[in-house]
């Protein structure tokens, strides 16, 4: 079971009247989860939002693997959400925590980035060679199951919001029943390739568009036709199209299913 996606967040709230992109900053800083939405103080929310947090990481995950010592556990899974969107390796993990002392095996890594996906505290996103059509062992993105653990656990307002849409934009699709994937071409990414029987989507995601910059095209280029592609931002100023790709604001991609 999914948090609330936005447009249940707004109907949860009785909201469903109202300029939706008022809201969006909510939804992004508190998540979904019922029992944090119906609360009125940020405080209480954020309270809320770590007893559910600690209770899936230490009842759940630790509980149920016998973790005694469970500080390694807690610094991979902060590591995480530091790092949402990014490519995570176990390398970069170990090498993370053996610069604070903290001496740890990839097996031990791998074993608990596992545990913390069968808990569905995180998906892991797999990378997808679209040209040779193969999985690539390795790295991945992960994203966590609401967005209201990142700023609850990592306790910082500077939190890079385009990673924030991006795990939005991946809970959505997940909702939707699509099966998603880091998408690779030659040296370029695809931030997501999803697809839902003979429906393939290919998906860009950005807080803004830099001015003169084609990068969030360019990366579409040479990808195979007869697919959708979009680029989803946070700026109302970028919506339009480039090169043929329409650029399409985060509130119309939440409320259109044909996105």
């Amino acid at each position: 079971m999914l948090p609330l996606t936005f447009k249940e967040f707004l109907h949860f709230k009785k909201l469903e009247n109202t300029d939706p992109a008022r809201h969006l900053s909510e939804y992004l800083e508190y998540g979904g989860f019922p029992s944090v939405v119906l609360q009125t103080n940020s405080q209480l929310k954020r309270d809320v939002l770590s007893g559910i947090y600690n209770s899936i990481l230490l009842r759940v995950v630790a509980g149920r693997a016998t973790i005694k010592n469970t500080e390694v556990l807690e610094r991979i899974a902060l590591y995480l959400l530091s790092n949402t969107g990014q490519l995570i390796s176990i390398n970069k993990i170990a090498n993370t925590l053996r610069s604070s002392d903290l001496k740890v095996s990839n097996n031990t890594i791998e074993n608990y980035l596992e545990l913390l996906h069968n808990a569905f505290l995180f998906y892991k996103v797999p990378r997808f060679d679209i040209r040779e059509k193969e999985y690539l062992r390795g790295q991945g993105k992960y994203y966590v199951v609401d967005l209201g653990f990142i700023r609850s656990q990592l306790q910082r307002k500077n939190i890079n919001r385009g990673s924030k849409i991006e795990n939005l934009v991946y809970l959505e699709l997940l909702s939707r029943g699509y099966e998603v994937f880091v998408g690779k071409y030659n040296d370029k990414e695809i931030d997501f390739v999803a697809q839902k029987d003979t429906d393939v989507k290919y998906i860009q995601v950005t807080d803004h568009i830099p001015e003169n910059s084609n990068r969030e095209s360019d990366n579409f280029l040479h990808l195979p036709t007869g697919y959708q592609k979009i680029i989803i931002t946070t700026n109302w100023d970028d919506v339009g199209n480039i090169d043929g790709i329409p650029v399409i604001h985060i509130i119309d991609f939440l409320f259109n299913d044909e996105f």
